[in-house]
């Protein structure tokens, strides 16, 4: 036992400890000895707060002690008879902590919520409401005592305590003077339980017109005869709040919270109990004074409700859902009888008993009486018998019949008997009793009605007085219209989340639209910018084209003037010419560089997608190493608590045979006493057995449940796996296809660049052709000397034209276009590494997927 609470009586004779349990240890410091271990209800599971509730005539020697447990209840208990007395607290309202004024008389308690509580221990005891003892008593000889020393464990139970403020020396019993033999039966029907009488207390009603507000309660329990059946009242609560009630403050918004909830789980109890009382709709009406008056004591609200419905309202259920026909129609015979013309007025303008008589039964006339009147009506209808309530209803409208004949319209009527009027009710009172007793037997309620049954104690009686096929059809109407709201709610909630989804969905989409709009807008521009350029390329072209062609005119006809004269002229213009096609040369250069270094990025563009997939893979790769990481350590794991559970089991075992040993030895030197204590032990060892057996098929199920969970977890291992391969081939699909568009373009662009080349070597044989014929006509070998220095000095070797014996230049754009050439080769060289590279990536996929399905192969990270 953890102690960790403990506290002294007054008088410093007993200890009670408490700790992390429901037991408490009480020792005598006299005795230096465990006196008794008082076991505390299944609810409470450790003490927080002990305290002794102390008294002026106990001479310090306190019986009553205060138990603060976990669930925030603070339950009084006597250590002597271990029977509760009362409790505060609630679960909903916890207690914090509480302390107990010295003269015990209040204690005060700091709530969860902040707020601070004051109680009177004398409200709240039993005890402090009863009246004091008869004076006549006899002395008996009560049974001795003697208490076992092996049992020192006393449960707690609930119920009243044989007096916890008594002196430590009564033993002597009291009770009532014995009824003398020849009693009247009459006499022996109004006695009542805890010592009263009902005829003295009608006697004492007539003499004031009510009890007293201090033992009202009190009178009243015992008139009502409530049997307090805790169990099946809890039984009846621990079902929940019905869900007739769930949504009770929708239509009866109550301020106080704590009063809401009692009388929803008053209702909830009542339509547990019967199935009528969840159908019925003016329950909360009726049930909410009393609510109202036992709030602290929801027991008693309980079965003070249930013994009125079951007595003062009888057959009000047999015309369900109408109001009872029945019991109007007898009320309104008494009214007939009693009082023809204010009845021909109401029937003059159509009022029947279900306007004047149904509300005031319905809400047991507390729409129209004070807190007082009502308290002194009920007074008399518990002490008499259930046709007075009728009577009393009848005898309201009596004294009301002079604003009654004053009313001419229905809401009038409706009005006065829903609201309060300036009736005097001691004047009601007695005007029920004098219809009591001038109503002829024949048109009496009491004729009709049962006498006063108390409801049974253990268990409440059925109540099944109502037509049962009418409430199981609403019933069932009801639970179809609740399942069809479950589902509208649960279709609405689908919708809800079909259209985020779509929503998302839509936002996605469009985002992606707009990301490839502005792809394609930029794609587009420069497409543009290519063909501007291409343009001024080709805009260049022409003119060089015509300027050329102008050139040779004007060269032809200067040559017929005079070419001695123009021969100056001419070379000049042969270098303006040469400048021309090396400017040329540049620029289609530079063009080629811009389009070597689209083409470039394009390649690189391409590259930084093959890291990605790269990274990607090598991501899902990471993730399945630690999936399998994880498995592999589960699997060690449940191996070596199996070991280890295996180990215990064989240590067990030993053990067993080791004890079994030691008694086999024992049972020979001890008597035939320790035959029977083999006996228990064997039996022990026999349900040890069979609970080791139970762990064992235990874990054989939780261990096909983990065989079933990694099979399940390959299924989807292999599904993922087919998945990566199929978006691998498509990936491939897309290189190959976008590798053959490469080969494709180089192929067009090799074209274009030997037509290029062709057509420069056509210009320039013709140029070499006219430079030779004009140094055969003039012999100017110098300058065709100096010509091929000036070819020799720019890169250009001067060939013999074997066909016609001509000198012509090479190839000006392949030599131009030499490092367009290299980085292409670097491009090609650069892309063969990354196929290279995604290979390899492919290969170690595939062997790592074979690996793991191989379920003899254990690989690592």
């Amino acid at each position: 036992m953890f102690v960790s609470l403990w506290v002294y009586k007054r008088d410093s004779r007993t200890l009670v400890a408490g700790g992390k349990s429901n037991h408490l240890h009480l020792w005598s410091l006299q005795l230096k000895r465990l006196v008794r271990i008082i076991q505390m209800p299944e609810k409470v599971r450790s003490v927080r707060h002990l305290e002794f509730l102390s008294d002026s005539f106990d001479g310090g020697s306190n019986k009553v002690l205060g138990v603060l447990s976990q669930d925030n209840i603070m339950r009084f208990i006597s250590i002597e008879s271990c029977k509760l007395l009362f409790d505060i607290g609630s679960p909903e309202e916890g207690i914090s902590t509480a302390v107990i004024s010295p003269n015990g008389r209040y204690i005060a308690s700091v709530m969860e919520n902040g707020s601070l509580n004051l109680y009177s221990v004398q409200a709240l005891t039993q005890e402090g409401n009863k009246p004091p003892p008869a004076m006549f008593k006899v002395v008996e000889d009560g049974p001795k005592y003697t208490p076992e020393e092996n049992k020192l464990i006393t449960k707690v139970t609930s119920g009243k305590s044989t007096g916890p403020w008594k002196s430590k020396q009564s033993k002597i019993q009291s009770r009532l003077l014995k009824v003398q033999a020849n009693t009247s039966l009459e006499n022996k029907e109004n006695e009542l339980p805890s010592g009263l009488n009902k005829k003295r207390l009608q006697a004492l009603l007539k003499g004031f017109g009510e009890y007293p507000a201090k033992y009202r309660m009190f009178v009243w329990r015992s008139l009502l005869q409530l049997p307090e059946n805790h169990l099946a009242f809890s039984s009846l609560i621990d079902r929940g709040i019905h869900s007739a009630f769930v949504n009770i403050q929708k239509e009866y918004p109550i301020k106080s919270r704590k009063l809401l909830r009692v009388l929803q789980r008053t209702l909830s109890a009542l339509a547990h109990w019967s199935a009528i009382f969840a159908e019925t709709p003016y329950m909360p009406l009726l049930a909410f004074p009393f609510v109202k008056l036992f709030q602290n004591n929801q027991l008693i609200c309980f079965e003070v409700v249930a013994t009125v419905v079951v007595n003062f309202c009888q057959h009000w259920f047999e015309y369900f859902p109408n109001p009872p026909l029945n019991v109007l129609g007898m009320m309104e015979n008494v009214l007939a009888h009693h009082d023809k013309e204010l009845l021909r007025h109401l029937i003059k303008y159509n009022v029947t008993s279900q306007v004047y008589a149904w509300p005031l039964l319905e809400t047991l006339l507390s729409e129209v009486l004070t807190r007082e009147e009502w308290l002194k009506v009920f007074d008399n209808i518990f002490s008499n018998h259930p046709s007075y309530f009728l009577m009393i209803v009848v005898a309201y409208i009596i004294c009301s019949r002079v604003p009654l004949l004053h009313c001419n319209q229905a809401a009038d009527f409706e009005y006065f008997f829903h609201h309060r009027n300036n009736v005097d009710i001691n004047v009601v009172i007695k005007e029920a009793y004098h219809l009591m007793e001038a109503t002829p037997l024949d048109i009496h309620p009491q004729r009709m009605l049962d006498d006063f049954t108390p409801l049974t104690k253990g268990q409440y009686p059925v109540f099944n007085k109502y037509p049962t096929f009418i409430v199981d059809y609403q019933a069932q109407e009801w639970e179809k219209i609740r399942q069809d709201e479950i589902e509208y709610l649960r279709k609405r909630q689908l919708a809800h989340e079909s259209e985020a989804k779509a929503q998302k969905q839509k936002a996605e989409d469009e985002a992606w639209y707009r990301k490839q709009k502005l792809l394609r807008e930029a794609e587009e521009q420069k497409r543009k910018m290519l063909l501007e350029e291409e343009e001024k390329l080709a805009e260049q072209r022409q003119r060089l084209a015509v300027g050329k062609k102008e050139l040779k005119v004007k060269e032809l006809q200067l040559l017929d003037a005079s070419r001695r004269r123009f021969l100056n002229y001419q070379q000049d213009q042969l270098q303006m010419e040469l400048k021309r096609l090396d400017d040329e040369i540049a620029r289609k250069a530079s063009m080629r560089e811009q389009e070597t270094a689209a083409a470039v990025q394009d390649i690189e563009l391409r590259q930084m997608e093959l890291e990605s997939q790269k990274k990607l893979f090598e991501q899902h790769l990471i993730k399945d190493q630690e999936g399998v990481t994880k498995e592999m350590k589960e699997e060690v794991e449940a191996h070596r608590r199996k070991v280890d559970l295996e180990d215990q089991h064989v240590q067990r075992l030993i053990e067993i045979d080791r004890e079994e040993t030691q008694k086999a030895h024992t049972v020979a030197e001890e008597n035939l006493a320790k035959a029977e204590q083999k006996h228990i032990d064997t039996d022990w060892r026999l349900q040890a057995q069979r609970r080791l057996r139970r762990d064992d098929q235990d874990r054989e199920r939780c261990y096909k449940e983990i065989v079933k969970l990694l099979h399940d977890n390959r299924v989807k291992e292999a599904e993922l796996l087919k998945a990566m391969r199929e978006t691998e081939e498509k990936k491939w699909e897309e290189v190959v296809h976008n590798k053959a568009r490469l080969e494709e373009e180089q192929k067009v662009a090799a074209a274009a660049d030997g037509h290029r080349k062709q057509f420069l070597d056509d210009k320039m044989n013709d140029a070499l052709e006219l430079a030779e014929k004009l140094q055969r006509e003039d012999g100017c070998f110098e300058s065709l000397h100096n010509f091929k220095a000036r070819c020799t000095e720019r890169g250009v070797e001067v060939q013999q034209v074997p066909r016609s014996g001509n000198i012509c230049l090479d190839d000006l754009s392949t030599v131009a276009s030499s490092p367009h050439s290299r980085r292409r080769a670097e491009l090609a060289r650069q892309e063969r590494e990354l196929m290279a590279e995604v290979r390899r990536l492919r290969q170690r996929l595939t062997s790592r997927a074979q690996t793991r399905h191989s379920p003899a192969t254990t690989w690592s990270p």
